[in-house]
């Protein structure tokens, strides 16, 4: 989405099945939508992998995915088309930063997107006007940004070697508290159910957390370098070894979500 770096999707997808379930946790969070046959849209799909999740919950449901990465929607557009329940599944360009919904939705979705679009929660109000009564907002966004994946990212870039390139690459507190977003959404009538939760991920491999930022939180540092990159992601990567240190069971990955499901209040 806005400010979103250019995307590598296998590399994204190659973490798929852990990057998916903070998604799943977050679904099942959410309970009966106002229609029957409800108007969903995912903000910020990226391959689609887990808008299809939303086809198998609610089959009968009109549901379309948009992203600002051609990549991800080229990626995403094998799982378009009707749905077992008679509802549907397309994808769409759009920039969240800008995106307003164009009628009435049951269910507005996001998944691991918001923490890309600086000042989002100036974009809460016109989202939740658009819920039908009844209707949800649902978002998780990581909350890891203390954690030493992304602080030694950020020591790097502000060593004397990279600081002029990269200063204001990476936005520092991207994202609020759980009780944060609370508050912005019980000030717009909504019910709110907002936790975190730290996962333990175990990863396999070599170098698998720097395998997993580069699909992610490093692209915009990575797009900014180009050539160099190389060169830092050598100095960044001896710090991830020292701070993840690989066992013979694999790499043990904490990583911190912020989970809101936001229900708008019946008339």
């Amino acid at each position: 989405m806005t400010t979103s770096p250019s995307w590598d999707v296998d590399r994204y997808l190659r973490h798929g099945d852990h990057r998916a379930r903070p998604f799943h946790d977050l679904l099942a969070r959410v309970g009966p939508l106002p229609s029957p046959a409800p108007r969903i849209v995912d903000l910020g799909c990226g391959a689609g992998n887990v808008t299809a999740v939303l086809a198998e919950r609610w089959p009968s449901a009109r549901i379309t995915g948009l992203d600002s990465s051609p990549a991800m929607l080229a990626a995403a557009a094998e799982y378009a088309g009707p749905t077992a329940g008679g509802g549907s599944l397309d994808f769409a360009y759009a920039d969240a930063a800008a995106w307003t919904p164009d009628g009435p939705l049951d269910l507005l979705v996001s998944n691991a997107v918001l923490q890309w679009v600086p000042g989002h929660t100036a974009r809460f109000p016109a989202w939740v006007a658009a819920l039908a009564p009844g209707g949800v907002f649902a978002f998780q966004v990581p909350g890891n940004f203390d954690s030493p994946s992304h602080a030694l990212m950020r020591r790097v870039c502000a060593s004397p070697r990279w600081r002029e390139r990269l200063d204001g690459v990476l936005r520092e507190d991207p994202v609020l508290s759980p009780a944060g977003y609370l508050a912005e959404l019980v000030g717009l009538g909504c019910e709110v159910d907002a936790w975190e939760t730290t996962y333990t991920h175990l990863l396999r491999g070599e170098d698998p957390v720097l395998d997993w930022v580069s699909g992610t939180g490093l692209r915009p540092v990575l797009d900014a370098l180009g050539r160099e990159a190389d060169t830092f992601v050598d100095e960044y990567r001896e710090l991830l070894r020292e701070a993840y240190p690989r066992e013979a069971y694999g790499t043990v990955f904490p990583f911190r979500r912020i989970f809101v499901v936001a229900r708008r209040t019946e008339g």
